[in-house]
Formats: structure tokens, sequence, C-alpha cells
């Protein structure tokens, strides 16, 4: 299949995984939900690793995997929070800040450097959250900066914008990685998911073992999560395969207004045409800085 359509699979069914959660699992503890998000798929994703094989890396792989893996929780454990207790339309959009942070990762443990069109992608991305809380705003000169004052106030929006902080230093740092096992990138997502939910389910499994249980035995809605998850992830690497990184992404953003209108549609979450003209703006914003 050719990368364009494996982007948008990988998008629709990261969406569909974030709304599945808020309306089936929302009962569950954030804990839990990290467990079904990252446990479940790793143990989907192992016999495919297995099948697949990875040609030995050179030990600085493990460094780079290393630093991301507790990240990568930590990040898991503030995103389910947000989608959980928040509107989709006003937490998922802000996931687009991922890249903004990441030319800032980028240029420090890289030495990747900001071109023109990736500024003015900076711009769009912002100008996105300032139209997401436009209601803040009005005529008046002086209320024109409260929509992004409105975006630290409000937890969802907060939440989410340190899970995109977070998640630009494990872009690079996954890079990284990438980079050390070049033609294998199935393999390195099956193996990434592995390892990420062995070390889910080995650190829950030590602090609070009654969740892994409830996870595990957590029944179909638990475990379609967890194949939307792996679904999401063989997408990704499969369409990253043919496609260079940045138009990937770019595609892969789309999600965010995927999940606006699935938010609006089951959750009957209010503004709809504002945030998706505000998402639109974000998702453009990304694909200028992830082309640039």
């Amino acid at each position: 299949m050719h990368w364009f359509p494996l982007a948008l699979i990988c998008a629709l069914s990261l969406a569909l995984a974030d709304t599945a959660s808020k309306k089936w699992l929302a009962d569950r503890s954030a804990a839990e939900l990290t467990l079904i998000r990252f446990g479940l798929p790793g143990l989907l994703l192992l016999p495919l690793f297995l099948a697949l094989g990875l040609p030995a890396p050179p030990s600085e792989f493990w460094g780079w995997l290393a630093a991301a893996l507790p990240l990568e929780i930590v990040a898991m454990l503030l995103y389910v929070r947000a989608i959980r207790d928040n509107p989709l339309s006003a937490t998922l959009p802000y996931i687009a800040f991922t890249p903004v942070f990441a030319l800032l990762t980028g240029w420090l443990l890289l030495g990747e450097t900001v071109s023109a069109r990736g500024v003015a992608g900076i711009f769009l991305v912002a100008a996105g959250a300032w139209g997401l809380n436009l209601q803040h705003a009005s005529w008046h000169p002086r209320t024109w900066l409260t929509p992004f004052t409105a975006i630290w106030r409000q937890s969802g929006s907060r939440q989410m914008l340190m899970v995109a902080a977070l998640y630009s230093v494990t872009a690079v740092l996954g890079k990284g990685a990438l980079s050390l096992v070049p033609g294998h990138a199935l393999a390195f997502g099956a193996l990434y998911f592995v390892l990420l939910g062995g070390l889910t389910l080995l650190l829950f499994g030590l602090r609070e073992p009654a969740a892994v249980g409830r996870a595990l035995r957590g029944g179909a809605r638990a475990w379609g999560v967890a194949g939307l998850m792996a679904l999401m992830v063989l997408t990704h690497f499969l369409a990253l395969a043919q496609a260079a990184t940045a138009y990937m992404i770019a595609v892969k953003r789309t999600s965010i207004l995927f999940g606006i209108l699935l938010g609006a549609w089951l959750f009957r979450e209010a503004g709809l045409a504002r945030h998706l003209a505000a998402g639109g703006v974000t998702v453009a914003g990304v694909a200028l800085i992830v082309t640039s």
C-alpha cells in the first residue's frame, strides 16, 4: 500500500484509540490507561518483532532508547489524563506543538537548524492555538493575548502542552536510535513498543500490581484500544519506510481533525466549526514545520 493512505490510517487509528479510551474507559485510572495503551500493544507486537528480527545494533542504540522510554511513559500518563478528563477539542490540538518544541530539541541534540518555512509554521501553530480559545478575546486590544493565557489555565490544555514538550524529546531520541538501524523501520517500531510495553508492565507491576491485572483482564474494550494502538504503530512505520519522515508526520497529525470530529459526534462537544478551523490552521503549521 502507498504511504499516504497508510499515514491516514495511522492518524485515524490514533484518533479512534483516543476516542475509545474516553468513551469506554473513562472510569479507569491513568495507570490502567497507560498499561492498556502501551503494555497490551507491546504484547500484541511481540510475535511480529520475533518474526522480523533486527540486526545487532551498536551500543549507542540502547542509550538512545534508555533515554526515550521513561519519558514516553510519563508523557502517556499526562496524555490519558488530559483526554479522559477534558474535551478532545480542547486537548488534542495542542499535541501539534511537538514539532515546535522539536525545533529546539533537534537543534540541541542533533544540530538541526530552523528555516524560514519552519518559523512560519510556528506562527501558524500558535495562531491555531489562539483560535481554539477565541471566545476569551474581544475587539479590545487588551484581550488579544487572553487566549494564550487561557491555555495555561485549562488543565487539559496545560497537560497536553507538557506532553508535546516530552514528545519533542522522545521524537528526537527515537530518530537517533532509528538512524542506527537503517532499513529496518518496521522491526524498530515493533521493538520500540515491545520494550515500551515491557517497561510499562514492569514499572506498574512493582508499583500497582492490581492495575496490571485489571488491564490484562480489561475485556474486549481494553484490547480493542490496544489493537488500535498496535495498528497505529504498524502503519506509522510502514508509511515511514516509504516516505520522508516530515511528510508522513504532517499527514499523521490530521489525527487532530479526526479527534475534533469524533468529539463533536460522540460527546456533543460544542464549537465544531471554530475548532475545525483552528485545528486546520494548526495542522497546516505542522506541515510547514516538518517539511522545512
